[in-house]
This record gives C-alpha cells, structure tokens and sequence, in this order.
C-alpha cells in the first residue's frame, strides 16, 4: 500500500534515495525494486531488522535490479547522520504527526537533500483525521501517538520556510478512512467486532487483488475523503543547507 507516487519523482537505477521514518519499509521496498540505492531509516531497532531481512529476501527472489542497493539503520530524525547534500530523493512519509519538533525534523530533512533534488512528505489528512480524533482518545493518545492534526496548507507553510518548494498535492486511502472512522467508533482495540473484522478483510483483498471496482473507486473517492495527504518537494537548484 504505498502512499506515494514514485514515478511523480523520478526513483529509478541508481537514484540515491532514503526513507525517513520508514516503518516496516512499504516505501522503502518499492523504491529498491525500481533500481535505486535506498537506505531505510527509522528509530526503531526491531523495524530495522525486519526491514533488512526482507531486503535480503527480495534480493533471493530476484525482484530487485542487479545493480540496486539497500541497507536499513537505526537514527534519530532530529539528527539525521549524513552529509549535508546527500540524496537526490528523501521521503518522510507518516511520521511528522508523530514528532513534535516537526520543524527541526523538515530541516533535517532539507539539509541532506540535494540541491534539484525532489522529496514527497505524507501526513493524514485533517478532517478524516479530526473525525478519529472526535470518536476515540484512545486514536492518538498512546505513546508515540499523533500529536498534532496538520492542515495542508499549514504544513507546506513550514515546508517553504525552510526553503523547499511544494512542487504538487495529492490524496490517498479513501477506502482507509471508513476503516479507521469504524475502529475509532467501536475501540482501537477491538479487532474482533464484525464489522472491523469485514473491513479489514475487504482492505487485505483489495491491496491483494487490486480489482478494477475498488481501485477505481477509492481514485475517484481520493479527492473527496483521502486520509493520507502527499505533498510532492523540490529542494531549488544553488540551495545547500537550512541555516
């Protein structure tokens, strides 16, 4: 279920590339199987291993061009370890709702890419997400949980402060927000009611399936109740660093 659109930014052989916030590495993946040199990067010991292992698994199964690389390491967004002008895609992709130095974390961010090169940030999106927040406390008040709701507009306010350019906007996982809305309503917890239970089970058969009916009709529905929001980056040519 990938949340953004790889093609919008050019990821292909040899582009060097890195996940910040990468999870259980979705993006990461997909951004290995086009060719590129990724590194996915997360706070997270365990997710790093995992993410590792199934880099290598990929590379058995021969899924992933010859010349691609990929390594999984463990850090801090707030102080990424990399040169300043490092990479010519960085992704940070449903992570900043989590930071609360959401602005040291886009610094960062704009510091280790390079001048040219292009970014995408995703967060969820405010009213589908204001709609979780209004049924369950229990949504976001958990540890490492979402600590604000983001307005896009706000958010790439203070992605230009830093000195970026929001090149484009996009939604994504309509079908999601309903799912979420539901968990909310009945418990975050309370995988086994029928109804969370039938859902999901839709959602797992459409991510496998991709069946024309629901692809088409969460593209139709994006717009509309989206839950992810994706703002498309580009870090101007003569830049270098935040400061």
């Amino acid at each position: 279920m990938l949340t953004v659109d790889f093609d919008r930014l050019g990821v292909g052989p040899a582009t060097k590339a890195i996940d910040i916030g990468a999870g259980q590495g979705r993006h990461s993946y997909e951004m290995f199987r086009r060719g590129a040199d990724v590194i996915a990067f997360d706070q997270s010991e365990q997710d790093m291993a995992d993410v590792s292992e199934m880099f290598d698994a990929l590379i058995a199964a021969g899924e992933v061009p010859a010349d691609a690389k990929a390594r999984a390491e463990v850090g801090d967004a707030l102080r990424l370890p990399y040169a300043d002008n490092s990479f010519d895609v960085v992704l940070m992709s449903e992570i900043l709702e989590h930071i609360p130095s959401d602005e040291a974390a886009i610094a960062e961010m704009y510091r280790i890419l390079k001048p040219g090169g292009v970014g995408a940030v995703t967060v969820p999106r405010y009213w589908p997400e204001k709609v979780c927040w209004a049924l369950s406390d229990e949504y976001h008040e958990v540890e490492g949980g979402h600590v604000r709701i983001y307005k896009a507009s706000e958010l790439a306010d203070k992605l230009r402060r830093v000195g970026l350019e929001v090149t484009g906007t996009d939604h994504a996982h309509a079908l999601h927000a309903p799912y979420w809305w539901l968990k909310c309503a009945v418990g975050t917890e309370n995988d086994k009611n029928l109804l969370v239970r039938g859902y999901h089970q839709l959602l797992v058969w459409d991510m496998m399936s991709k069946p024309w009916l629901t692809r088409t009709g969460e593209r139709l529905l994006n717009p509309v109740i989206g839950k992810s929001v994706a703002l498309y980056l580009r870090k101007p040519a003569g830049s270098t660093t935040a400061g």
